[in-house]
């Protein structure tokens, strides 16, 4: 890591900016198998960190408290194997984009950044596809389509190419009356559950997840899973499954 490195002018914190980008694209497309064995899910809580040199690390967080720099995600290395390849890179690259950001508006604030310097930085930084976009090959996307495009996976009916629009709206629509009568049926069937971490009762205006493996539900808050974080999880294990499955190898 770099905490010493203190660019102090609008085009310095690009710069800075665009290198660690580079380092971390880098780690998540041609260093990709690289990447994936140092993320092992039985090390601590692992950060994927870009550099100025345009390298990356994954490595224990920062110990001082606070740290020098804005961290990056924590525990990416857990997640591995409980997701498909594709859709765990895709949680990485959302995490580092938005690490790259508060480390370029840390430096704009700690060195004064006035508006107009922070409304420029930002526009630079703006005109470059977000690693999310470069991973999943959408860097090309205009900027017309950007909103449709997100709106269709948010609503997990991942139409492809030349599908018409017509037909995503009919499976938005039809997945929300699927979702209003599966939150009935989640009422009447998980009523009695109790969460497998703190052992209190369910409750419809919270957030849960079952193991796909013990078959227990959990609180989300409680295996630290989110909602958006669930949504890329095709089976998921609970933390003791999965010690229990890393001890079994």
């Amino acid at each position: 890591m770099d905490g010493a490195y203190n660019p102090r002018t609008v085009e310095e914190v690009f710069r800075d900016f665009k290198s660690r980008r580079a380092g971390m694209i880098k780690a998540l497309t041609t260093d990709v198998e690289e990447f994936f064995q140092q993320c092992d899910p039985d090390k601590e809580n692992l950060c994927l960190y870009g550099l100025p040199n345009e390298q990356w690390e994954v490595t224990l967080p920062a110990e001082e408290v606070p740290p020098e720099l804005p961290e990056p995600a924590l525990g990416i290395n857990f997640a591995r194997d409980g997701m498909q390849d594709k859709d765990w890179l895709s949680l990485v690259a959302v995490h580092s984009d938005a690490w790259l950001l508060s480390v370029a508006f840390y430096f704009g604030a700690r060195f004064g950044f006035d508006k107009t310097e922070r409304k420029r930085l930002f526009g630079m930084i703006n005109d470059l596809p977000t690693i999310y976009e470069v991973v999943n090959g959408k860097d090309k996307v205009s900027p017309q389509g950007n909103n449709h495009s997100n709106n269709k996976h948010k609503s997990n009916s991942k139409p492809r190419g030349s599908e018409s629009q017509s037909k995503s709206s009919k499976i938005m629509v039809q997945k929300e009356e699927d979702e209003g009568l599966q939150e009935e049926d989640d009422e009447d069937e998980h009523g009695d559950a109790l969460c497998g971490a703190c052992g209190e009762n369910y409750a419809s205006d919270e957030f849960w997840i079952c193991c796909d493996a013990c078959e227990k539900w959990f609180h989300g808050k409680c295996v630290k899973i989110t909602p958006a974080r669930a949504e890329h999880i095709k089976q998921y294990k609970c933390p003791s499954c999965s010690n229990k499955r890393a001890r079994s190898s």
